[in-house]
């Protein structure tokens, strides 16, 4: 009849041995260390790129609301506004159209969204949140103003966020999105 006492012996010494040996600790460490650096990593580089996105966007933004704080685009001097080489006045299509120009490869153009208005001062200026319930509302309007009125130009896009199932969400619409918003508020010249 065999023993017990001998497996049981065999398998002490196994876990000695195992217990002793140094070889893989690197790997084994590293496997239990690489999905929360990787997790890390990839958030802090998607963050990264969406505040490049933002900063981005509100460059844009203030070099094209400077075609309606000097008049441009209410006169039609903007070369994208003008139909057959005539000038006349910017519509909502023909200034994102010149915004579009403005925008490098980061960004899609069918996914900004221009929104114009004209106020009589700075205190009756109204702001309101494009997100309702994690959808966005698209009520853009084209109200560039007369000379002297206050302009509001608020440009929107739909930043797609990737690192999102990993727990890291800084969504803030449904599909994994995040709004951007740049906003520049001025008075138009006397053009």
């Amino acid at each position: 009849m065999p023993s017990s006492a001998r497996p049981i012996t065999s398998f002490r010494g196994l876990l000695c041995r195992f217990r002793r040996n140094r070889k893989g600790d690197a790997v084994v460490q590293f496997a239990l260390v690489a999905p929360l650096f990787f997790a890390l990593l990839f958030a802090i580089l998607e963050t990264a790129l969406m505040f490049l996105g933002a900063q981005v966007l509100e460059t844009i933004t203030q070099d094209s609301a400077r075609a309606v704080f000097t008049g441009q685009a209410q006169t039609g001097l903007l070369q994208a506004c003008q139909v057959n080489g005539q000038g006349s006045a910017c519509t909502q299509t023909s200034f994102k159209s010149y915004l579009c120009g403005k925008i490098p490869a980061l960004f899609d153009c069918n996914g900004i969204y221009v929104d114009v208005q004209s106020y009589n001062s700075f205190s009756a200026i109204t702001i309101n949140s494009q997100i309702n319930g994690g959808t966005f509302v698209n009520n853009m309007q084209f109200s560039p103003g007369g000379p002297g009125d206050i302009v509001v130009v608020r440009v929107f896009y739909q930043w797609p966020l990737f690192v999102t199932g990993l727990g890291y969400n800084i969504a803030n619409l449904s599909g994994n999105k995040r709004l951007l918003v740049a906003t520049a508020a001025f008075q138009n010249e006397p053009y």
